[in-house]
């Protein structure tokens, strides 16, 4: 399935000069999700995957349907000041700003094997900034997962300096 064409370009979104991947197409289309998520399934249907961590906020949505169909559970990361208990927090850079992600402190467990996804990778902020959150725990980073890569902005750099494995359905 070329999930490529269910992705449209909205120009100077969020803000002029970004040319922003808009998957909700993607998420409308029952066939296009699907086939999303089976691609991440059979990934890992193999391992022993503890929980799936997803980032806000559409990294939710993949994340929850991958963890229901590994039988794990879910973990958000959140933007800051979303989470109601006590929490580790991360700042970070984006191609149009900065921001702050968190996680409860008692979200993984000792030695849980994790999944971290979310939709896009870009210049590698967010994820390297979820990164360090988990590095608050004693768990296994297994793989981190994303529907498109903007191979030009090189966010992948961030995650491989980190010695972490990545994988995306599609690049652009």
């Amino acid at each position: 399935m070329d999930l490529i064409n269910y992705i449209r370009d909205i120009p100077d979104f969020p803000k002029k000069g970004i040319l922003y991947k808009d998957i909700s197409p993607l998420l409308k289309s029952k066939k296009a999700f699907s086939y999303t998520t089976e691609q991440f399934y059979m990934r890992h249907k193999s391992n022993k995957i503890d929980l799936v961590v997803g980032i806000e906020a559409r990294g939710f949505i993949f994340g929850s349907s991958l963890a229901n169909k590994l039988n794990c559970g879910f973990v958000p990361i959140r933007k800051s000041n979303k989470l109601p208990y006590d929490t580790f927090k991360q700042t970070y850079n984006l191609e149009y700003g900065t921001d702050t992600v968190e996680i409860h402190k008692d979200a993984i467990g000792n030695k849980n094997n994790i999944l971290l996804i979310d939709d896009v990778l870009a210049t590698g902020g967010t994820v390297s900034a979820a990164i360090e959150l988990l590095e608050n725990f004693n768990c296994e980073l297994l793989e981190c997962l994303f529907l498109l890569e903007l191979s030009f902005l090189k966010g992948s750099d961030k995650i491989l300096n980190r010695k972490k494995n990545y994988f995306s359905l599609l690049k652009v």
